[in-house]
């Protein structure tokens, strides 16, 4: 089966037919950890060096935004062990950074326990009761770097309310690691920028995926289903647009259309190319990796070395 397919196919295949699929006789495991052939290409990012290419969080915690079926898959296969063994094959690729969320941080410290050399970053957000205590527990694992949730920062964007994460983003700041803001929507990378707000970084889905029902008429004339998941070939542009437009360091993520865009590999290599054609020089790529069938490490990093030098300021 071709690199990702079986998580496009089987976001729409019933639970029987996913059972006999994997009766038949599932593909071989990713390979161990090795040296990856080849240079990394490298971005500055504070006082840090790290690879443009960065593995994500989403698949670590069941959130493949594809179906409930591929949810439950993930989550059966990506036990704390998997995570760990995934992990340090992502660092033998040549990737130095991890962006992780919600509890990751306590794998964190077990990677980096057991020799783990892969550098840090963590969503993060100041609207819940908990918040001091986990931007505490981030520090303790030397977390190098948070971005306030991307999800929550464009629902009070919407609401005309992006202030309020204003004050979250200064603890961070007081906390000494670099600061971001992540984000589905190049209006909100344009009014971060002109509000002139100290941050280092934005992590920018390249598809503005949450659009409402009513936006979605607007554009379109009728409403797709599922209304939450709706992603659009003319939403990349905009957001490399914004992306090249800000001197900060931008990361972008679901390049793939979480795994939309994976039935065949020269549409792989297409969204890649065309990230890195739009794009600065100084910005990176989150992917999240899923390398029960295919060893996706060393194929995304082989793309990050193919199609990096495209960028251009």
């Amino acid at each position: 089966m071709e690199r990702r397919a079986f998580c496009s196919r089987m976001g729409t295949l019933p639970v029987s037919l996913l059972a006999a699929n994997q009766a038949v006789g599932a593909p071989a495991k990713a390979k161990k950890a090795e040296a990856a052939p080849g240079a990394m290409p490298q971005i500055p990012f504070g006082k840090y060096t790290v690879s443009r290419l960065v593995v994500g969080a989403n698949p670590f915690h069941a959130g493949s935004h594809l179906s409930v079926f591929v949810n439950n898959e993930m989550r059966a296969y990506y036990t704390t062990e998997q995570k760990l063994q995934t992990l340090r094959r992502c660092e033998a690729a040549g990737i130095s950074l991890w962006q992780g969320s919600d509890q990751h941080h306590w794998v964190y410290r077990q990677y980096r326990e057991q020799g783990g050399k892969m550098l840090y970053i963590s969503l993060g957000r100041g609207d819940v009761p908990d918040a001091g205590e986990y931007l505490k527990q981030l520090l303790d694992v030397g977390c190098i770097g948070i971005a306030h949730h991307g999800e929550v920062t464009d629902s009070l964007f919407k609401a005309g309310k992006l202030d309020r994460i204003h004050d979250y983003l200064k603890r961070v700041r007081d906390a000494g690691v670099l600061v971001g803001v992540s984000t589905h929507m190049p209006d909100v990378v344009d009014a971060v920028e002109s509000k002139g707000w100290d941050i280092d970084f934005y992590m920018t889905c390249v598809y503005e995926r949450h659009r409402t029902r009513e936006e979605l008429k607007k554009m379109l004339g009728y409403v797709p289903i599922p209304v939450r998941e709706v992603y659009l070939e003319e939403d990349p542009p905009r957001m490399f647009k914004a992306m090249r437009q800000t001197r900060r360091t931008c990361f972008a993520f679901k390049i793939l259309a979480a795994g939309r865009l994976c039935d065949r590999k020269e549409s792989v290599e297409q969204a890649f190319r065309q990230t890195f054609e739009g794009i600065k020089p100084t910005d990176g790529v989150i992917v999240g990796i899923y390398d029960k069938f295919s060893d996706q490490a060393a194929e995304n990093a082989e793309y990050t070395r193919r199609f990096s030098a495209l960028s251009h300021s």
